[in-house]
Protein backbone atom coordinates (compact mmCIF):
# COMPACT_ATOMS: atom_id res chain seq x y z
CA UNK A 1 0.00 0.00 0.00
CA UNK A 2 2.98 2.41 0.93
CA UNK A 3 3.56 3.89 -2.60
CA UNK A 4 3.09 7.42 -4.31
CA UNK A 5 0.64 7.46 -6.68
CA UNK A 6 3.06 9.64 -9.27
CA UNK A 7 6.59 8.67 -8.47
CA UNK A 8 5.94 5.29 -7.21
CA UNK A 9 8.25 5.94 -4.39
CA UNK A 10 8.08 2.89 -1.46
CA UNK A 11 9.79 2.07 1.99
CA UNK A 12 13.37 1.51 0.52
CA UNK A 13 15.78 -1.26 2.80
CA UNK A 14 19.25 -1.28 3.81
CA UNK A 15 21.36 -1.49 6.95
CA UNK A 16 21.97 0.57 10.14
CA UNK A 17 26.05 0.74 10.34
CA UNK A 18 27.24 1.13 14.45
CA UNK A 19 30.85 2.94 14.85
CA UNK A 20 32.19 -0.89 14.59
CA UNK A 21 30.58 -1.42 11.54
CA UNK A 22 28.08 -3.85 13.09
CA UNK A 23 24.80 -4.15 10.76
CA UNK A 24 21.62 -4.42 11.15
CA UNK A 25 18.25 -4.10 8.96
CA UNK A 26 16.53 -0.68 8.60
CA UNK A 27 13.57 1.14 6.41
CA UNK A 28 13.86 4.47 5.16
CA UNK A 29 9.96 5.64 4.36
CA UNK A 30 8.50 8.13 2.29
CA UNK A 31 6.44 10.79 3.68
CA UNK A 32 2.90 9.90 2.37
CA UNK A 33 0.15 11.87 2.92
CA UNK A 34 -3.45 11.39 1.75
CA UNK A 35 -4.60 13.83 -0.94
CA UNK A 36 -7.19 14.65 -3.11
CA UNK A 37 -6.06 14.90 -6.41
CA UNK A 38 -7.01 15.59 -10.17
CA UNK A 39 -6.25 12.98 -12.38
CA UNK A 40 -7.64 12.59 -15.96
CA UNK A 41 -9.79 15.69 -14.73
CA UNK A 42 -11.48 13.87 -12.34
CA UNK A 43 -10.87 13.97 -8.34
CA UNK A 44 -9.40 11.10 -6.86
CA UNK A 45 -8.21 9.87 -3.53
CA UNK A 46 -4.46 8.74 -3.25
CA UNK A 47 -1.36 8.37 -1.84
CA UNK A 48 1.43 11.00 -2.70
CA UNK A 49 4.68 11.87 -1.11
CA UNK A 50 4.74 15.67 0.58
CA UNK A 51 8.11 16.16 -1.71
CA UNK A 52 5.25 15.67 -5.09
CA UNK A 53 2.58 18.01 -3.65
CA UNK A 54 5.14 20.58 -2.16
CA UNK A 55 6.93 20.20 -5.95
CA UNK A 56 4.02 21.02 -7.57
CA UNK A 57 3.79 17.70 -9.62
CA UNK A 58 0.20 17.64 -8.81
CA UNK A 59 -2.96 19.93 -8.43
CA UNK A 60 -4.75 19.71 -5.75
CA UNK A 61 -8.50 19.14 -5.02
CA UNK A 62 -10.05 20.97 -1.52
Amino acid sequence: MAKDFITGKRTRFGNKRSHALNSSRRSWKPNLQKATILVNGKPKKVYVSARTLKSGKVTRVH
